[in-house]
């Protein structure tokens, strides 16, 4: 960020306050102000740890202070103004919406992570994307992939700086914070297929969230996008890749879009339609008359690739006592497991049930 933003500002604003006027940054050091001596100087009565946790006016002593807007956890920079008085705090307050408005115009032209957010959350039109990116000198068709990572539980702001340091590359690698729970890491990668330099990235930012700050969280992956205009869709993927593993993947936190198979076809299917297969699969009686020690049967009996032998022994049951219970099974709903054709069906009807199940909690 250039102090001749904030300097700029500050020239319109000095004919109407006869105060003095600034910003300081992270460390107090003035980066702009009415006072042009004080430029470079650090302000002795300026603790940035008075920042935390407010975005109130901060008196000292002989000045009023106001943290500007940041994407990062950490303050970058505040306005002052001399004095303690009412005054003072309102001109404080006041200055800092101009110093604001002059950086977020300042980084919307020239930031390229704020370029990359607007991107992915479909704010400018493909055709300004090539302008846009030839303005920044960014390099629109090399690969990347969306890592979409939700806090669960319990929620951190400090998250984001945890994030950001582990991409400390800001001109190829963005993090970009999208909601309370969201991050958004838009990754750069050696070549188109490298996705095990994203699940490595993804495993870094879950062993972070969770030694540092103690948060779990859940990370949707996306495929990889080609080029600049890609990565709304690929965004759109990740958001997808969390919402579908919620429902057929609970015991994962890293979830990749691409491996998510039938249940990404089955996510997208309308629910009347889910309902009616359901019906047409279970004419002879419904799935919740299978009990919780079937249910545990059949789902062992998918594990083991549909193998009678290696099911029992997983059971730690007789060979025939499996059979009986397939037979059993045979008879509730007319299905066979021990036919591929059959297991097929049963398989697909237990996801739909088990979206069909999610959506109905949800509304809860």
């Amino acid at each position: 960020m250039s102090s001749r933003i904030f300097q700029n500002v500050i020239i319109q604003l000095k004919d109407a306050v006869d105060r003095t006027i600034g910003v300081v940054d992270e460390q107090g050091f003035v980066v702009a102000s009415s006072e042009l001596a004080m430029i470079g100087s650090r302000l002795d009565d300026f603790r940035v740890y008075d920042f935390e946790g407010t975005d109130r006016v901060i008196t000292t002593g002989i000045r009023s202070y106001k943290a500007l807007s940041s994407e990062n956890v950490k303050l970058d920079y505040a306005a002052f103004v001399e004095g303690t008085d009412p005054l003072a705090r309102t001109l404080c307050s006041v200055s800092a919406v101009a110093y604001n408005e002059a950086k977020a115009g300042y980084d919307e032209k020239h930031n390229k992570a704020a370029f990359v957010k607007n991107i992915i959350s479909d704010n400018i039109l493909p055709g300004d994307v090539y302008v846009r990116a030839k303005e920044l000198h960014f390099v629109t068709d090399e690969p990347r992939s969306v890592l979409l990572v939700r806090q669960i539980d319990n929620t951190d702001v400090a998250a984001m700086e945890v994030v950001h340091r582990l991409f400390p590359d800001k001109q190829k690698d963005f993090v970009i914070n999208i909601s309370e729970t969201d991050i958004v890491v838009v990754k750069a990668l050696s070549s188109p297929d490298a996705i095990d330099e994203v699940l490595k990235a993804a495993h870094s930012v879950e062993n972070a969230l969770h030694d540092e700050l103690g948060i779990r969280c859940v990370i949707g992956v996306s495929t990889t996008a080609n080029h600049l205009r890609e990565l709304a869709d690929r965004y759109k993927e990740a958001q997808v890749a969390i919402d579908v593993g919620r429902v057929f993947e609970a015991d994962k936190s890293i979830i990749n879009y691409e491996n998510l198979g039938l249940g990404r076809i089955i996510y997208q299917l309308p629910t009347t339609l889910c309902e009616m297969f359901l019906n047409e699969v279970f004419k002879k009686n419904p799935i919740e008359t299978l009990d919780e020690d079937t249910l545990e049967t059949i789902n062992k009996f998918f594990e083991n690739n549909l193998n009678v032998s290696e099911t029992s022994r997983k059971l730690y049951v007789h060979r025939n006592t499996l059979v009986y219970r397939l037979e059993k099974i045979k008879k509730l709903t007319g299905l066979d497991l021990r036919e591929f054709d059959h297991a097929i069906v049963f398989k697909v009807a237990m996801m739909v049930k088990m979206y069909l199940d999610s959506l109905n909690a949800s509304r809860y």
